[in-house]
């Protein structure tokens, strides 16, 4: 079929991003294969499959693999009656039929994917979830199970919880668990402040938070599942736990014992502290890159917050941004970074907050944004798309950037307002 051919361009396409220090390689618009989602009449829950059927065409939007297309099917069962010649099949490539059944212990799903151009089914399967509220991740895995028959990029990213803290009130937030378009919520710390939510590992089964509710501000450590939680370190002034190793050993801390924060590397196997910096203004924010070997964080040593570079267990100090006067807020993802610029009085607003995309090993720069106040960018896992907090016209939103597609998403936060996030 000629979108096969289209997505192993896209595979390829993909592949070179990882690899590309110009970070130039976005991904031009061509023909991409047309989906169609259809709702059998005989589900016994229309309400929430239609929930899920949104929900799909927003993956299969935000995935960029996919166009999708409406339909006009009335048929009880479409797959009973199916006919190619239909008027309708002229707009599509394939058709995601949904039936769901609902009965007191769980929700059942089950998904036939019809391929047009062949003619032919070519993918069916049954799902099960015990809480419906969780449907949302049953529509993430589904888009990616549909994704993979196309061989395309994979998007497993969108299976994953986001973390984050939200203020509800003075000195109040929340820590809460969610899907990435937000639509799935869950508190999982509250009462008083908690703020600054950091994944543990990559498995997602724990997670860091400072809190504000002992004598110091506070560093916890909390199983997800049990709620679990406790004390790690605590400090004078403020504490922050910023990145994480692959292993979950260490973890890069911001600390403020004697009042000025510096960045230090915690063994949690040895509970040993390494003093990172040692410079007498501002010094927040690090993140590791180069496989561990080198951070990246925020300072004021030139006056006012940008980023630099240091290769841990050496004291050389590398700037890294030449562009802008107030850049706070990196993230990292191999020699990848992202960060968050203040832009005062330019051609699209005042005081914006902008993101921007460099390397490492390169003098590249990329800007990501346009408008509004865009901060605590994170990458996903694969490091192909970012996710970031965004306020603009008094709203929250949580922003998703797919860096290859050239294309951004905004999801808005109906209560509270988003302080920091993670995934």
């Amino acid at each position: 079929m000629n979108y096969k051919s289209l997505i192993i361009w896209l595979v390829l396409i993909s592949n070179l991003f990882g690899i590309d220090a110009e970070l130039d390689i976005i991904r031009k618009q061509s023909t991409i294969p047309n989906i169609a989602i259809t709702i059998t009449k005989n589900t016994n829950s229309q309400d929430l499959a239609k929930k899920i059927k949104v929900l799909l065409e927003k993956d299969f939007l935000v995935s960029g693999h996919f166009n999708v297309e409406n339909t006009l099917f009335t048929q009880n069962n479409i797959l009973e009656s199916i006919s190619y010649g239909n008027k309708e099949f002229l707009k599509i490539d394939l058709l995601l039929n949904i039936e769901l059944i609902k009965n007191k212990k769980n929700v059942i799903i089950k998904i036939n994917l019809l391929d047009i151009n062949k003619k032919e089914s070519v993918l069916t399967k049954t799902y099960s979830i015990s809480n419906s509220n969780r449907y949302p991740f049953l529509s993430h895995k589904i888009a990616i199970k549909v994704n993979d028959y196309l061989n395309a990029p994979t998007i497993e990213w969108m299976d994953r919880f986001v973390i984050f803290a939200r203020y509800i009130g003075a000195k109040k937030s929340e820590i809460v668990v969610a899907d990435y378009t937000l639509t799935y919520q869950k508190v999982v710390v509250k009462g008083g402040l908690n703020i600054f939510p950091k994944w543990a590992s990559t498995a997602q089964e724990s997670f860091y938070y400072t809190s504000y509710e002992e004598l110091y501000p506070t560093l916890m450590k909390q199983d997800l599942y049990t709620s679990n939680a406790q004390k790690i370190l605590h400090s004078d002034g403020m504490i922050v736990c910023s990145d994480v190793t692959d292993n979950g050993d260490n973890i890069v801390v911001t600390m403020a014992p004697e009042g000025q924060p510096d960045i230090y590397l915690y063994n949690l196997k040895t509970k040993l502290k390494t003093r990172l910096t040692t410079y007498s203004g501002i010094d927040v924010g690090g993140n590791f890159v180069e496989n561990d070997k080198k951070i990246v964080f925020v300072s004021d040593r030139l006056g006012k917050p940008n980023i630099f570079a240091k290769k841990i267990g050496e004291s050389g100090i590398e700037r890294l941004v030449y562009h802008g006067s107030n850049n706070s807020q990196a993230s990292t993802f191999n020699d990848y970074i992202v960060y968050s610029s203040r832009e005062t009085m330019n051609e699209f607003g005042y005081n914006t907050f902008n993101l921007y995309l460099i390397s490492t090993q390169s003098e590249s720069i990329r800007r990501l944004t346009t408008q509004g106040l865009n901060q605590f960018p994170k990458f996903s896992s694969d490091g192909e798309s970012i996710l970031f907090i965004k306020n603009y016209k008094k709203k929250s939103y949580l922003g998703i950037i797919r860096l290859n597609y050239n294309k951004s998403f905004l999801f808005v936060l109906k209560t509270g307002k988003l302080q920091s996030i993670d995934w």
